[in-house]
């Protein structure tokens, strides 16, 4: 079975959230799968895109009869500006010809304009998440996760995530194995579930200036299950717990404990992601104990490790 592949464009839309999973449905064809791939604009006309490049289309939106997917770009304006009314009117008309509909970065804000991610849940680039679930009060916005797939509408962070999603699209359609020949050749993560962090402690956080900060920042991102109190990591690098709290709070803004945390917590949702069970996940991520991974979990997330483990299998990177 033929799978058509859809790119509805813009100008200003960003280069790389359509030639990214383009390359991936088109390395994905060598490999042996059928997918064809078009671009279509509101107008029918050529789009400028982000880095000044004339992108030819095929048709118009009204064109197309039926497509397997759907996928809108970002751009930078998307979340700036008023969506122009021809590409929302656009997105409605393919809605309903289309089996899946996608959105890679900001195009999140063009689907939420056209009333399509109304009471779903949806995420965008962490950026601009804020500004999504402010101006779309209805949509449910995840602003840490990769990419959301809800009831057949997938939303996507950045660039790379859209690239992971489309990847997990080719799983979802063709299989592991396939997928997998696809990641080695792009060489990509062969797996980055949708549900994992747009970014973890370390990438949140300005590289420290003071060797034994950096030292101590190193050391709990390698290896999050050592003792790690204020007193154990002071110690470590020579300093007092007072010293080590003032370059924590001066450089970092926050405490020894809290980015601890942080990192075991990236950690045990990256292991609860890949599989792993609560218990292990507990003791690999440097919890301890199952119950205090749960209470750090509910706190976060308003979820339990369990729980959290089975709203992110639900996502297309699972191959739900």
């Amino acid at each position: 079975m033929v799978r058509k592949i859809v790119f509805l464009v813009f100008d200003g839309m960003k280069m790389l959230d359509v030639t990214g999973p383009a390359e991936v449905f088109a390395e994905a064809g060598l490999a042996g799968a059928d997918y064809t791939i078009g671009y279509v604009s509101a107008s029918g006309e050529p789009v400028m895109t982000s880095v000044g490049i004339h992108l030819p289309v095929d048709s118009t939106a009204d064109d197309v009869a039926k497509a397997d997917t759907v996928i809108v770009s970002g751009g930078d304006k998307l979340a700036r500006e008023p969506i122009p009314t021809d590409l929302v009117e656009a997105v409605r008309v393919l809605q309903k010809r289309v089996r899946r509909l996608v959105s890679i970065c900001t195009g999140s804000f063009a689907l939420a304009a056209a009333g399509v991610l109304s009471g779903r849940r949806a995420t965008t680039h962490w950026r601009v998440a804020d500004r999504l679930a402010r101006a779309y009060p209805d949509v449910q916005v995840e602003p840490d996760a990769l990419f959301v797939e809800d009831r057949g509408v997938f939303t996507s962070a950045g660039v790379s995530a859209g690239m992971d999603l489309a990847l997990a699209l080719v799983e979802q359609d063709y299989g592991p194995d396939l997928a997998r020949t696809v990641a080695r050749n792009l060489v990509m993560f062969m797996q980055r579930p949708g549900g994992q962090s747009q970014f973890s402690a370390p990438l949140q956080v300005r590289r420290p200036r003071t060797p034994a900060l950096r030292e101590v920042v190193d050391l709990v991102s390698a290896q999050p299950a050592l003792d790690h109190s204020a007193r154990t990591l002071a110690a470590r690098v020579g300093v007092s717990s007072r010293h080590l709290a003032r370059l924590f709070a001066s450089e970092l803004d926050t405490t020894p404990a809290r980015y601890v945390e942080q990192v075991r917590l990236d950690h045990a949702k990256a292991l609860l992601d890949a599989g792993h069970g609560v218990a292990q996940t507990a003791r690999e991520a440097g919890f301890g104990s199952s119950e205090t991974m749960r209470r750090v979990f509910v706190g976060r997330f308003g979820a339990s490790p369990s729980e959290y483990r089975a709203r992110m299998s639900t996502s297309v990177g699972k191959g739900s």
